[in-house]
């Protein structure tokens, strides 16, 4: 695996892009040439135990690849992402989808919300302003609870509490690298932001019909999903309470 070579996006900023992928061969290729269109930045693929060809179509682009011996999830593959970003020094780290869903032309807007200091972590929201994206039903009412439960517990309106389009500081990089949610970890990644006493913040995006391939999330994981999230907020809600009158 060849070292890094320290792109830097923009006010001095060394900035990695992490793509969790598993079986996205149809897209991955896409999705880096869209990267390197919008930014310049180092660029990591998350091989999350494909089992295509998913892995040798990002080394054949030239971008870093870590490749994940079984699929562990989109937790453990973005905490692969941010150890590998804190261990390489990075000062920025933004999460875009494998599937080209996430318009990478974004991508400059939010290393630029970071960098104004505005915020630790800034979400890309569909929802922020009519971008015209409609999406499967379950996942927009689910969207739309965890928003709704998202803003009373960080006592501030959020939109997409479900985005995977995101970037995050050098703090969170460290942070997320030492410990992150496992399934479905959006929502929860927020709110331990929030608890860690950092700022959440969102900018209106456009979001893409997938490039390929085809969705892990069915009707029955919605539910699960729903289910799963709500309890692991309320825990983690708890906890830092308890660490805090300790």
């Amino acid at each position: 695996m060849s070292r890094p070579d320290g792109h830097r996006g923009g006010a001095g900023s060394r900035v990695l892009v992490i793509v969790p992928a598993r079986n996205e061969a149809d897209s991955i290729a896409g999705v880096i040439a869209d990267i390197r269109a919008a930014v310049e930045a180092d660029i990591v693929v998350i091989d999350d135990g494909s089992g295509d060809a998913t892995g040798a179509i990002a080394l054949s682009e030239g971008v870093e690849l870590l490749r994940l011996p079984f699929n562990v999830g989109i937790g453990g593959a973005m905490q692969t992402g941010f150890k590998f970003a804190a261990r390489e020094g990075y000062d920025i780290a933004v999460q875009t989808d494998g599937d080209g869903q996430h318009d990478a032309s974004f991508i400059p807007m939010l290393l630029e919300t970071i960098q104004a200091g505005r915020c630790d972590i800034v979400l890309g929201s569909r929802y922020l302003k009519n971008s015209g994206y409609k999406g499967p039903l379950g996942r927009r009412l689910g969207t739309a609870f965890f928003s709704r439960v998202l803003s009373l517990m960080l006592r501030q309106p959020l939109t997409d509490a479900t985005s995977g389009f995101r970037a995050v500081n050098r703090q969170l990089i460290e942070l997320f690298a030492d410990e992150y949610p496992r399934d479905f970890p959006e929502v929860e990644a927020l709110l331990s932001t929030h608890m860690a006493g950092l700022r959440v913040e969102e900018i209106p995006v456009r979001m893409r019909s997938r490039g390929g391939g085809r969705s892990s999330i069915t009707s029955l994981t919605s539910v699960y999903y729903m289910v799963k999230v709500l309890l692991a907020l309320l825990v983690v809600r708890s906890r830092k309470r308890m660490q805090r009158a300790d």
